[in-house]
């Protein structure tokens, strides 16, 4: 970097600070550019995390959107069905109307049924009483004919008995005779006629009963239905009040979703830029973390020392044994060099999260632990040493993170990290890293929103010549 170069020309030709003075400024260096790779990545992290509130803010507010969108054609739906339901019920209370207009008419005329009737089957009475007294009549003239009959049979045998002076007198009782026998046909043929006519009149009264009775009922229904469609009349009436209410709330919902859809556009519209802007500042402070990065290792490089020196001397020691460890595997022919070099990273099936395994898996289970575990207890700030390759798998971790999974995928994430892939930027840059060795300064979260500093120190792991990856030393600040 220029501004560093510059720095380091200065003091090579300040002779008042001498080497003594410029180990210092260096060592000086090099811990400010480790408090600042510790700011920068503290500042990164808060971003990160205003970033995924922003991002989970303006999916939200999408969401919103769409609901608001849906609410409003639901409300244009709902509208129209109000629309219909109320021109329904008008119609249907104009046939209401009409049907009670045309039940009362029934029940008027049921009425007048009813009554004419009742004026039939009286004056029905009054007819049998008249034929009754005919039948009387016709009785005593019936009666007077039979004695008229008797008295011109006598009249007859008188006249015979007196001979000749008693001819005019026996002519007279033949007429007699005969008009008492006709009077007497006369009175049964009347009789008959006056049977049939009662019989007419007590069906015509049987017949005037039933419809009477008739007339009864479909008065009696004909009320009851009165009854119940003014009932029906006063429900309509409710029905189209009500649906009028609702039709004026949906006209006032329809209007407040209409105004509340450009605020939420222009919200979103907000925290999108918000949002584009958080993410734009997270890029450039992972440029900076970079930079940072860059300035602690040309510092360690022309000379700075600080804290860390320890740990640099040691992350390149054990990853210079991680590579001679497989240089040797080869030469012994325990493994090929396309097997020690294989990225066909196949799922281990039942696994979450999910662990992976390659041809070299084996191998490293059995040359990693004896490098990676010692360093363990050296320091109690190292909280795990591990190799990684170019893509960022781990196959070997250390023991107490490889215990075999369990049931809880939370668990697991924290106690059985051995064989997974870890291709955040950390975990990449250690794997891919060529240069001496690379110190990153990285957030680990401990759950519950809680988060430590940690440093991440990585060595490159080389293989004949060849980059393999880079073994990661993790510690405490």
């Amino acid at each position: 970097m220029p501004v560093l170069q510059q720095r380091r020309a200065s003091m090579q030709h300040d002779p008042s600070l001498g080497a003594p003075g410029a180990a210092r400024e260096l060592t000086s260096l090099t811990r400010g550019a480790t408090a600042l790779g510790r700011e920068v990545v503290d500042i990164s992290g808060f971003l990160q995390a205003l970033d995924a509130r922003s991002r989970s803010q303006l999916s939200t507010l999408t969401e919103v959107g769409k609901a608001t969108e849906n609410v409003a054609a639901a409300n244009a739906r709902v509208s129209a069905d109000i629309r219909d339901v109320a021109q329904g019920a008008e119609e249907a209370s104009a046939q209401v109307e009409a049907s009670i207009g045309t039940l009362a008419r029934s029940g008027t005329a049921a009425r007048e049924l009813a009554r004419w009737v009742k004026s039939v089957h009286a004056e029905n009475d009054a007819v049998e009483e008249m034929l009754g007294a005919v039948k009387t009549s016709n009785g005593q003239i019936a009666s007077i004919a039979s004695q008229v009959n008797i008295l011109a049979v006598n009249a007859k045998i008188e006249a015979a008995r007196a001979g000749d002076a008693g001819r005019g007198f026996a002519i007279v009782a033949e007429a007699i005779n005969e008009l008492s026998q006709q009077t007497g046909a006369a009175v049964q043929a009347i009789s008959a006629t006056v049977a049939r006519m009662s019989d007419w009149i007590e069906a015509l009264n049987s017949g005037a009963l039933h419809t009477s009775q008739e007339a009864e009922t479909v008065l009696s229904g004909a009320e009851a239905a009165d009854a119940a469609l003014s009932e029906i009349r006063e429900r309509m009436g409710t029905l189209q009040s009500a649906t009028a209410r609702i039709a004026m709330d949906m006209d006032r919902a329809s209007s407040a979703v209409e105004e509340l859809r450009p605020t939420v556009a222009g919200l979103q519209g907000s925290v999108g830029e918000v949002t584009r802007g958080v993410d734009e500042a997270s890029r450039r402070c992972e440029r900076l973390v970079d930079g940072s990065e860059a300035i602690l290792q040309h510092a360690v490089a022309i000379g700075g020392t600080g804290e860390d020196a320890a740990m640099i001397t040691q992350v390149k020691e054990l990853a210079l044994r991680v590579s001679q460890s497989f240089e040797a595997a080869l030469e012994a022919g325990r493994i090929s060099g396309a097997a020690l070099f294989d990225s066909d990273y196949k799922p281990v099936p039942g696994t979450d999260p999910q662990q992976m395994l390659t041809a070299f898996t084996s191998l490293t289970d059995t040359l990693l632990p004896p490098i990676q575990e010692p360093v363990l207890s050296q320091d109690p700030r190292i909280v795990f040493c591990a190799a990684v390759d170019r893509n960022g798998y781990l196959p070997t971790h250390n023991r107490k993170f490889s215990q075999p999974q369990g049931s809880d995928p939370v668990w697991n994430a924290a106690n059985s990290r051995n064989r997974r892939i870890f291709d955040d930027r950390v975990g990449l840059k250690a794997g891919r890293n060529t240069r001496p060795f690379l110190l990153q300064v990285y957030r680990r979260d401990m759950g519950g929103g809680n988060f430590v500093m940690m440093k991440d120190l990585s060595a490159p792991i080389t293989v004949r010549g060849k980059h393999w990856g880079g073994l990661r030393l993790a510690y405490r600040f």
